[in-house]
């Protein structure tokens, strides 16, 4: 039987204080690291576990945290991603509510790794009982020397502060998000340079998820052995899945990287409380394409999604069974990422708003023959020519529904009204 290590086993108050985290082995990653290795060692025990980032794009963590200059005279940075905007996605509010001490230690630990002594947490405006959890967490923490100056006689020293965003979805980007943290608006840089070499405040800078950073103490604790030993062999280690839409049993799980999705919508989460047909899966939040029921016998790792033509993304698995309008959820897909956009870039802002229009009239019943190809055509366009990939995405999702459920859209071009 799987052993949850970012969930904990259990899912109450016992380890939302530091007393409680520390009573399981809290703290002991840190204390042993400080104590017996380098920066250059922990870094090279990361990248020996094949961690990779949780937050979206899976890029290999250890390697990320190589890029930062060891010589730069410049301040080093360590911001943590805590927006989770991706629709459908919950796992990081459930860290920082549940465990919010394992995402502190993750943060000293990696701060460390790259010579930060200094830290911020980026959180979502709306979770207050998590911003609430965690400002009186580091309080703890700075009382018991795990935090400020000198931490636990090591001569490392670091402050974490908390930000909250305003709830834009660019912000999920990481330059997005350093241009907010320094009060500008939300919109990406381009790149080169990339953070590592020139990020907040124009120094060396790593942003990582949550999940990310909370699978760092348990590689110290257990070893890079244990950590490869679950889930796939290129995409390794526990992994939080996000399951919502019509499953009986909706809610976070805690499972080996590489589950079938299958196994996950119809065993873990009960299969649909309708009892219909599954007709859908959207497997990593709403800009991951979806998969039709027929392929849902696929690894919920970033390879095997990423070869199908998705990504695993949030792992904001979404279910749809056979009563849902394909129309309509693409319909619903554009006009969020129509919303979300940052607008600096005209591909996306013009391209868009297009699109959404396009799909309002097919929707209506109100589109003309040769429609559905235009509207191809302009997501082609904004695909691949935009600062960030939020374009991207929104062309990945609709792209993934107007593949696998064309019938639905001639139909509705054809006969014309809304579905009943």
């Amino acid at each position: 039987m799987y052993e949850q290590v970012l969930l904990l086993e259990k899912r109450d108050s016992e380890y939302q204080d530091l007393a409680g985290y520390r009573s399981v082995g809290g703290y002991s990653a840190l204390s042993s690291t400080l104590r017996d290795s380098t920066p250059e060692q922990l870094i090279d025990l990361v990248k020996e576990a094949k961690l990779r980032g949780r937050g979206g794009a899976g890029f290999p963590t250890g390697l990320k945290w190589s890029f930062v200059p060891k010589g730069s005279a410049s301040a080093k940075w360590l911001l943590c991603n805590a927006d989770e905007g991706e629709p459908g996605t919950f796992k990081d509010r459930i860290i920082m509510e549940q465990t919010p001490h394992l995402l502190l230690e993750g943060m000293i630990l990696a701060a460390y790794a790259i010579g930060a002594a200094k830290a911020y947490i980026y959180i979502r405006g709306e979770y207050v009982t998590a911003i609430r959890r965690l400002e009186r967490e580091i309080q703890a923490c700075l009382q018991a020397g795990l935090l400020g100056k000198n931490i636990l006689g090591s001569g490392f020293d670091l402050d974490i502060y908390l930000h909250r965003g305003a709830g834009a979805y660019i912000c999920g980007e990481e330059t997005a998000l350093i241009e907010s943290l320094e009060g500008y608006r939300g919109q990406p840089r381009f790149k080169p340079p990339f953070p590592a070499v020139s990020g907040f405040n124009k120094g060396p800078t790593v942003v990582n998820n949550v999940e990310t950073l909370a699978c760092i103490p348990p590689i110290v604790q257990r070893g890079a052995d244990w950590f490869r030993s679950i889930g796939s062999e290129k995409c390794p280690g526990p992994k939080l899945y996000c399951l919502s839409g019509h499953v009986k049993r909706p809610g976070l799980y805690e499972l080996p990287m590489g589950i079938s999705l299958r196994e996950l919508v119809e065993q873990h989460a009960g299969g649909t409380h309708s009892g219909k047909k599954i007709k859908a899966v959207i497997p990593g939040g709403i800009s991951a394409a979806l998969l039709p029921e027929p392929a849902l016998d696929i690894a919920m790792d970033f390879d095997a999604l990423s070869a199908a033509g998705t990504m695993l993304g949030s792992a904001g698995v979404i279910v749809m069974d056979e009563s849902t309008c394909m129309v309509q959820v693409a319909h619903r897909i554009i006009e969020f990422f129509h919303h979300e956009s940052c607008g600096k870039c005209t591909p996306c802002r013009e391209g868009l708003a297009w699109v959404e229009q396009m799909l309002r009239r097919i929707e209506d019943g109100e589109a003309k023959s040769g429609e559905l190809e235009s509207m191809e055509r302009i997501y082609g366009n904004i695909e691949g020519n935009t600062f960030c990939l939020l374009g991207d995405g929104a062309v990945m999702a609709l792209r993934g529904v107007v593949k696998n459920f064309r019938h639905e859209f001639i139909e509705r071009i054809q006969q014309g009204g809304r579905a009943a």
